[in-house]
């Protein structure tokens, strides 16, 4: 019976990867896509997302998974929200969206689980789910917030966040406005995991 467990987590973790690996090579085709839609070459995009362009390059052919702070710069550099352009990258359109066809994005770097929650569709507006692990802090530029408003709302845990110069303290329940765009840094300074929903009114 425990060889048989075992068994079953291998083949659900290589299930997982596998469906890890293909979102990266959507987001990659993506952000060529909207590179290439403005006329920009790999070096304009890297110098408006300070993004070096080996490392974009790779991100687009899906050989690298990015961070996700390297995605708030990259979208920043189009206009685009970041869920903006994972929206483009891994959903269809319509109202109804089920929980298993939901895209989970991981950031390589940090643990940090991204699920899109919101269905594809005209309303201006994304709904994410974000966990954070223990002792994980995920840095975004201002750019990444230019072109949107949004809300964070802590449902499990303690998050830290950095806007700016100001540090917000935050519980279960908890919700908070952003400001004007300036540098950011989500942070869990406890011992469990943070799960928090981020609400983006986007122009885009």
């Amino acid at each position: 019976m425990d060889f048989q467990i075992a068994i079953l987590r291998v083949v659900y973790y290589s299930k997982t990867m596998s469906q890890l690996d293909e979102i990266d090579r959507r987001i990659g085709a993506r952000i060529r896509i909207e590179r290439e839609s403005r006329g920009w070459s790999l070096t304009e995009l890297a110098e408006r997302s300070a993004v070096s362009r080996a490392m974009i390059h790779k991100i687009e052919r899906g050989e690298s998974s990015p961070t996700a702070t390297l995605l708030g710069k990259l979208s920043g550099a189009f206009s685009l929200s970041m869920s903006t352009l994972m929206a483009r990258a891994e959903m269809q359109q319509g109202r109804f969206l089920k929980k298993e066809d939901q895209p989970v994005w991981v950031d390589p770097q940090t643990g940090y689980e991204r699920r899109h929650v919101s269905p594809k569709s005209d309303l201006p507006l994304d709904l994410v789910r974000i966990e954070l692990p223990a002792g994980a802090d995920v840095p975004m530029p201002a750019s990444a917030y230019a072109f949107m408003r949004q809300l964070i709302w802590v449902l499990e845990g303690q998050l830290t966040f950095l806007e700016g110069d100001v540090r917000h303290r935050m519980s279960a329940g908890d919700c908070l406005e952003l400001g004007p765009p300036t540098d950011c840094v989500f942070k869990n300074e406890s011992g469990r995991s943070c799960i928090y929903a981020v609400l983006v009114l986007r122009n885009a």
